[in-house]
């Protein structure tokens, strides 16, 4: 069935996905040129990332989408398990989002070009300075029902486990007093682990926790301590047995 399955990706799977990629770009940057910026920087990338995890057979399990209050602006906080992250966030999550991104993003013919056009967030790390900017945007962003996607180790693991939480996050959080909601990727490292980038995808159960918000309890340092350790707690008591536990990632 291995075998099968990495024909089927060469001859059928690869082909369409790139085409869906180039196309959903396309449709975004122009989308957002002449249209509603939130629109046509959501729903086209929702498609594009459903659409791979379908064409790829990939079964995905949502649990937790009651727990979201409709118009309620949310950051959401996820851990990093691989490349599939993206697709399982972007295509079933089921709300508008903005995603905080590497900078290095940017970078990626037509997709980089895409995610400006959608005014996803790019975080530099080269001084404070770039970093304040990242985070000012994301606050002129949460407002109205729109919520951001964050990945706060940082960096996709290499091995399955968590690594250390960054603390911007929770900065912006306890900033404007939004609730964090912590979610649960599974699966994800077992389909595309970081060491095996652009290789063939292997056929995996995927699942996608939404967990309940952990709303602020204060303002200031003890409330940020708070969100953060809340949202580890949470998000690594939700990972299969054999990837919970932390591990240093050197990538952090």
């Amino acid at each position: 069935m291995t075998i099968l399955y990495r024909i089927y990706q060469l001859f059928v799977a690869i082909p369409l996905i790139v085409l869906a990629t180039v196309l959903t770009a396309l449709v975004t940057i122009v989308g957002c040129l002449i249209g509603n910026g939130h629109f046509w920087g959501y729903y086209p990338g929702k498609c594009w990332s459903w659409f791979i995890i379908r064409i790829l057979f990939l079964p995905i399990k949502v649990e937790g989408r009651e727990h979201l209050q409709r118009g309620q602006s949310y950051v959401f906080a996820a851990n990093h398990q691989g490349a599939f992250d993206i697709f399982m966030i972007y295509g079933f999550l089921g709300r508008n989002f903005k995603w905080m991104m590497k900078q290095s993003l940017r970078k990626i013919p037509l997709v980089g070009k895409a995610c400006e056009a959608a005014h996803h967030i790019f975080v530099d790390k080269r001084s404070a300075a770039k970093i304040k900017k990242s985070i000012d945007q994301a606050r002129q962003t949460l407002h109205n029902g729109m919520s951001l996607v964050i990945f706060p180790e940082g960096a996709r693991t290499f091995t399955g486990h968590m690594g250390v939480f960054r603390r911007g996050a929770f900065m912006l959080a306890d900033e404007l007093q939004l609730p964090i909601v912590p979610v649960t990727i599974n699966g994800s490292f077992d389909v595309m682990p970081r060491t095996r980038d652009l290789k063939w995808a292997r056929w995996h159960r995927l699942r996608l926790t939404i967990h309940a918000p952990i709303m602020p309890i204060g303002q200031g340092t003890d409330n940020m301590k708070f969100l953060e350790e809340q949202s580890y707690r949470v998000i690594m008591g939700s990972l299969v047995p054999e990837y919970q536990g932390f591990e240093a990632n050197p990538d952090q």
